[in-house]
């Protein structure tokens, strides 16, 4: 609890010196964004971090909205950008190690069901 440093409220409970109460309160009294809190969320971004990546995904997405809406009717309309990554998301590897995997069992699904529907072809392999 380095927020309440350099008292150890623990230690100073156990030692008698203070109350449980007293540390009750002094744990509710944590930040909510400290260590305990994002421990506790098992995620290491605080709510802020959390806002400012929605933020930006929302400010990407809205300048995508005007651009498309005051582009002339000839050019094409501009996709939406990819939103910003948090934690638990998968890093670009992990996507594209999915999508290979993904690919594979389609490629060995099609295999099967030309062999079903070809036995000839099947055997000729």
């Amino acid at each position: 609890m380095h927020h309440y440093a350099p008292r150890d409220p623990v230690a100073e409970f156990w030692q008698g010196r203070i109350t449980l109460r007293k540390l009750r309160v002094m744990v509710e009294g944590l930040p909510p964004d400290g260590a305990l809190a994002r421990a506790a969320s098992r995620s290491p971004w605080t709510a802020t971090q959390y806002q400012l990546a929605e933020l930006l995904d929302r400010v990407g997405r809205m300048e995508t909205d005007f651009r498309n809406a005051n582009r002339s009717e000839k050019a094409p309309q501009q996709p939406y950008p990819e939103p910003v990554w948090r934690p638990g998301d998968p890093t670009p590897k992990q996507k594209a190690k999915a999508e290979r995997r993904t690919a594979r069992a389609a490629r060995q699904g099609y295999q099967r069901l030309v062999a079903i529907a070809t036995p000839q072809y099947a055997e000729t392999r």
